[in-house]
Formats: C-alpha cells, structure tokens, sequence
C-alpha cells in the first residue's frame, strides 16, 4: 500500500503548502507525471483487469495486421496490442503508452485549474490508482478527454472533436462526449450543433452500432451490478451539487460555466440510474470524474467568504484521504491492487 500513499501525499503535500498557481510548476508537474507514469504502465499483475489486458497482448503475438484487426476490440486497442507484440514489447508497452498519455491529459487539465496541486491530489485515489491502473482502455479515454476539454476551453472546438473521436477508438463510449463541445461557449451555437450532430451520428454508425445490442445486452438486459457503484457515482454527485449552490460566482469567475453544469445535470441523473443498470452507469460515470478535480480545485477561492481558503484545502485533502484509505482497505475488487509491484523494481531488487 505505500506506492499509493506515497503516490497520494506527493501532490497532497505541494497542495497544502502552496497556493494558487495556475500555469505553474511545469517541470515539477512533469516530474510527479511521468513518475505515475511509470508506476501504472510497469505495474506487474495490478488491476481488476490485468489477466483480460495481458490476454488482449497474447492474442496479438505471430498475427499479420489483417488478423489481428479481425477481432471485436475497439481498433485503437488492436493496432496498439499488435504493434507492441511485433516489437516484443510485452503488455508493458502497451501499458506505458496507456498511462503516458493519461498522464498527460490529467497534468495539462490539472496546470488548467486554480488550485492544481488539489486537482492533482483529488484524482489520485480514484481516476489514477483505480481506473489508469485498471482500466487501461478507459483510462486513456479519459485523459484524452480532460487533454480535449483544455483545448476546448481555448475555443478550440475541432481540435476538441479530433481529440474525442480519437478517444473512441480505444473505448467506444467516449463518443458520448462529443456533444458537450458544443456547450462550453454560447456565440454560434447553432451551427456548433449542425456540426457536431453529424460527427456524433457518425461515430456511432462506425464504432458502436454494431455493436449497441451486445452493449445493451451486456450492460442492461443482463442487470450486471458493478459492485460500489453507488458510492463512485456519488462522489461526483457531491461536487455537482456544490457547483450548483456556487453557481452564480462560477459564472462571473469562470468562462466555462455551461460545459460544468451539464457535466454537474449528468452526476446528478446517473445517480438515478444507478440502480437501474449499475454497470453501464457506472462506465459512463467515469467520464464525469473531472468535476471532482475542478469543483475542488476551484472551491477554496469560491467558498473564501464562508471558509478559508487553507481550512478549505485541509478539508479536501483529509477527505481524499478517507478516500483512498478505505478503498485501499475495504473495497470488495483491493485484492487486485494490494500489494503493488513493478517490473522495474523487481529488476532492481
């Protein structure tokens, strides 16, 4: 367990004693990336899903491009297994190339936030150790994801789309995001929609119509539960209502008020739907995680009035704290994770 705290207070420690910096610390924000970087792309047999990644990579080894592109993956995952297995690379390059580019997706989207160091610490005991070191195809999408909104929020709405439809191609569900390009700003919405609609109806016909039934089957029909689902879908329920309540400061702070509140409207209706069809929530809700990080990076400068900012960053961080201590000693799936060990340490050791 001490790789995760170690990997929990490195960032939690810069978030104390520093104060709003956004756009700074680059080299040492560079340094804690690819130091996550290694630690969830050399992981040795860590993960829920460490035995199906390692099977996707053996089902790859001897195959010409054709066959391997034969299978039912997302192409992005099967060109990356196959051309890891034509390089004798091991599962463990498939996995660098996963966890670099979640990392830096989540220190670009982290350096973009008013308190970024809380950023970075509130994504450590879910989005880092859980989804980045377990599910690896999810994972990237996501931080493809937070790496699109920072684009997005310079108005950059195609490079935005690129990024998602790019995102899809390792986990079909990402293109559920496309349609929250066109809300970030309100200047020329209908054509953002004229655009955007065609994209989404396409990457749906070429990525996931063949496949909705089985999704549906799978994820629905089949009433799969994804167990602690309820409590992952309300941590982003929490930082959706405290967006709410500080609603009206947001919009005169912040320009992306719009994008945040239909983020928020979507933590608050997939709690609903939790019960319903808890895996299929439970997936989509993953891609809601990013209202965790910039509630709370945000909410020591919006609460200042109520709370000081110091009190209010030793709150987030004993909560996250709580956080990782009980998934780490509690959660049904920890066995997966506990004990950590790295290929590259047990080189060295």
């Amino acid at each position: 367990m001490l790789t995760y705290w170690l990997m929990f207070l490195a960032p939690a420690s810069m978030a104390l004693l520093l104060g709003q910096g956004r756009k700074s610390n680059l080299m040492l924000f560079s340094f804690i990336g690819l130091f996550f970087a290694l630690l969830i792309g050399f992981r040795y047999q860590v993960g829920g899903d460490w035995g199906n990644y390692l099977g996707h990579y053996n089902r790859m080894i001897g195959l010409s491009f054709d066959d391997a592109m034969q299978g039912k993956k997302e192409p992005g995952h099967q060109v990356l297994n196959w051309l890891m297995a034509r390089w004798d690379m091991g599962v463990y390059g498939v996995n660098i190339v996963y966890g670099t580019v979640f990392m830096i997706g989540l220190v670009k989207f982290s350096r973009d936030q008013l308190y970024p160091w809380i950023a970075m610490s509130v994504a450590v005991p879910y989005m880092v150790v859980v989804v980045a070191m377990g599910y690896s195809r999810q994972g990237i999408a996501l931080g493809i994801f937070m790496w699109a909104i920072v684009y997005l929020r310079q108005g950059k709405l195609k490079t935005y789309v690129v990024m998602i439809l790019i995102a899809a191609l390792f986990h079909k569900t990402a293109v559920i995001l496309l349609p929250l390009g066109m809300f970030l700003y309100g200047k020329g919405m209908f054509l953002r929609i004229l655009m955007i609609v065609p994209i989404v109806f396409g990457a749906w016909d070429l990525m996931l119509a063949d496949s909705a039934d089985n999704l549906i089957y799978q994820y629905v029909d089949k009433d799969m539960q994804s167990a602690g689902a309820k409590i992952r879908v309300a941590m982003n329920l929490l930082p959706a209502i405290l967006f709410l309540l500080y609603r009206k400061k947001w919009k005169i702070e912040f320009d992306d008020y719009v994008f945040w509140y239909w983020i928020a409207i979507g933590s608050i209706i997939t709690m609903g739907l939790v019960g319903v069809a808890s895996t299929a929530v439970d997936r989509i809700a993953l891609y809601f995680i990013p209202i965790q990080l910039v509630v709370y990076a945000r909410l020591p400068y919006l609460a200042r009035n109520q709370i000081s900012p110091s009190m209010m960053k030793l709150m987030i961080i004993l909560g996250y704290t709580a956080v990782l201590f009980v998934w780490l000693n509690y959660a049904t799936h920890a066995y997966a994770w506990v004990p950590y060990n790295n290929i590259l340490l047990m080189n060295i050791f």
